[in-house]
């Protein structure tokens, strides 16, 4: 039973950081039908712009959050700009993922020579002594992990709800054309979704640093998981993405544990390859009806 609360504890961890960078997926798919598969060297910048704010210019970790956020919104509105506007303009069905995937590695090889190659260490704001709970060691960090994940996307979600601008977000993700024809610039809502998305998924990079190392190479893998949870739990579907993520997670922990970390990310993928198989539109996702 220790080993079982253990698995959990970190497969959740593990899965509300692929949920957060997922919901991200989620937010740009929503408004203009693309994704950004840069979204990993989102969260990679992210990590690395703090840790720049943290040890070089002597920023408290906290005061460094909004920074990194902030970056985030001007990282994923250039991407939107660059890569993903001129792609929609001549209805290029393919454009945007080229470019998005083109500019993801622009981002890793700047960073790299910026940063270096070499994995660095971050300063974790809070003890890293393990407390006990129901028979499983968890790091304080591994708490905020999952609870700074759950409040980004719930504040996502209530300024969709609750503000007219995040009302004009989900207008333009139910039907693009209308929301146009009531005076909506949905131009800049596409736009403001990259960034949004970019926000979330430099934010992730700073919740997940301090367990990890933080380097240029760090956001590929997480990229593509997050990805995969998007899929599994279904691009439509914001309970969809967490469930995903702690599916995933969870089975990465477990697999991890009791086979090899060496086979951790098969049992991910075969899961992938079976929702695309049986139920492309994801766990939670809404089959899309198509009129011709």
């Amino acid at each position: 039973m220790d080993m079982l609360a253990q698995i959990l504890s970190s497969g959740i961890a593990v899965g509300m950081i692929y949920a957060v960078i997922a919901f991200g997926f989620q937010l740009t798919f929503a408004t203009s039908g693309t994704l950004n598969f840069g979204q990993g060297e989102a969260l990679m910048l992210g990590a690395l712009v703090g840790l720049t704010c943290v040890d070089t210019l002597g920023m408290n970790y906290w005061a460094m959050i909004p920074v990194v956020c902030l970056f985030g919104m001007l990282q994923g509105s250039f991407v939107e700009l660059i890569g993903v506007r001129p792609a929609i303009k001549i209805k290029s069905e393919f454009g945007w993922i080229m470019s998005t995937i083109a500019l993801g590695i622009i981002f890793k090889n700047v960073a790299e020579n910026i940063w270096g190659r070499d994995a660095l260490p971050f300063p974790a704001p809070l003890p890293m002594e393990p407390m006990n709970f129901l028979g499983a060691n968890i790091l304080p960090m591994e708490i905020l992990v999952v609870v700074g994940a759950l409040v980004m996307m719930l504040l996502v979600e209530f300024f969709n709800r609750k503000t007219i601008y995040g009302k004009a977000v989900v207008a333009t993700a139910n039907d693009r054309d209308a929301a146009g024809l009531m005076g909506i610039n949905t131009s800049m809502v596409i736009t403001f979704s990259y960034a949004l998305s970019s926000l979330t998924a430099a934010f992730a990079g700073v919740l997940i640093a301090p367990l990890t190392l933080t380097g240029a190479t760090m956001g590929g893998a997480l990229g593509l998981k997050a990805f995969a949870v998007a899929i599994i739990g279904g691009l439509s579907s914001g309970m969809g993405i967490i469930v995903g993520g702690l599916i995933l997670g969870i089975v990465e922990t477990a697999t991890g544990f009791y086979f090899s970390t060496g086979y951790k990310d098969v049992p991910g993928l075969i899961l992938l390859l079976l929702v695309l198989a049986y139920k492309p539109s994801g766990l939670f996702g809404k089959s899309a009806i198509k009129k011709v």
